[in-house]
């Protein structure tokens, strides 16, 4: 392998690990979860609905996740996100549960296995009963997801888990939904 091929990711991930991400949660609060999640039930496809800007998703139309756990007990991530040319991209990573956590707080990576510190915070902040809908965020504000089973859930959907993320602290003017790239 050249050299200058292998620094080449090396560096884009560094650089990026350093740009900057916006709060966009109103409170530093403790953050609660849910109780507990049935990784069994969570696996599976899960669409996009809503999301803050970020820089990995720009120009996403659509993006999909797809988790399916593993017998080590980790879960496998698969994210595909569609632009506006119809290009594809995706991404692979992996998930693990943070222990005492009852499944609701994971750490998800997508980097090399060597790269150390690349661990993001994915908490299930609400969990419809029936597992058709989600929140999720992490604490400092700069990333949240609305996510659904169904490309277009009910609106009284929406809008209960925009109303738990407005409780919780997080603005949701900036969310981004599927189909207008930002």
């Amino acid at each position: 392998m050249n050299i200058k091929h292998g620094l080449l990711p090396l560096s884009a991930l560094l650089l990026s690990a350093c740009m900057s991400q916006p709060d966009y949660r109103e409170t530093t609060a403790e953050l609660p979860v849910v109780a507990s999640v049935d990784l069994d039930r969570y696996a599976g496809k899960w669409h996009e609905i809503a999301r803050y800007p970020n820089w990995f998703e720009r120009g996403c139309l659509t993006a999909v996740a797809e988790y399916t756990k593993l017998p080590d007990g980790k879960i496998s991530v698969t994210n595909s996100c569609t632009k506006e040319d119809g290009d594809v991209d995706v991404a692979e990573g992996a998930a693990r549960v943070v222990e005492g956590s009852n499944g609701a707080r994971l750490k998800v990576k997508f980097a090399p296995s060597w790269v150390p510190f690349a661990e993001g915070d994915y908490w299930i902040l609400h969990l419809e009963p029936d597992y058709s809908a989600v929140l999720v965020g992490e604490p400092k504000g700069q990333y949240l997801w609305i996510l659904a089973r169904d490309r277009s859930p009910p609106q009284a959907t929406l809008d209960r888990i925009l109303k738990k993320a407005e409780e919780l602290g997080f603005e949701t003017a900036p969310l981004v939904y599927a189909g207008n790239p930002d």
